[in-house]
């Protein structure tokens, strides 16, 4: 019942409940999915398969996908890719952000010394303990 362009509900997981269409058999458990849910492994067990089916190819890319739900009648969300932000500096091999190291307070050299400079205590001495006799009872 699982094949390519078969279209599915899936009923697990965080898009429960959204149509999607297996566009690649992975193996006997899991499928590749992709339309109203996100494109990603899915296993088997986690698909409702519907009488509907899709004609797409094995891996179709998202566009195709949604071209073939359009003629379901099903609108598929457009998805919004995402903005490429900065890559953080790397300083003394520590990764640091710029809001990091704005709010960092900053040690003086002379709070670094009088810590080092504290003498470390010296380990206290126990004392031997004596042994008591053991009395031994006559009879």
């Amino acid at each position: 019942m699982i094949e390519i362009g078969r279209v599915c509900v899936k009923i697990a997981g965080r898009d429960a409940g959204l149509k999607c269409v297996v566009i690649d058999i992975l193996d006997k458990v899991y499928v590749t999915v992709d339309g109203q849910a996100r494109r990603r492994k899915a296993n088997i067990l986690h698909l409702e398969p519907t009488p509907d089916k899709l004609d797409i190819s094995k891996g179709a890319s998202h566009d195709e996908v949604v071209k073939a739900f359009k003629s379901l009648k099903v609108d598929i969300a457009d998805r919004k890719p995402k903005k490429k932000s900065e890559a953080p500096k790397e300083v003394r091999g520590k990764k640091e952000t710029k809001a990091a190291t704005e709010k960092a307070p900053k040690k003086k050299l002379d709070e670094k010394i009088k810590v080092a400079e504290k003498p470390k205590a010296a380990p206290a001495k126990v004392a031997p303990q004596k042994e008591k006799p053991i009395a031994v009872a006559a009879h």
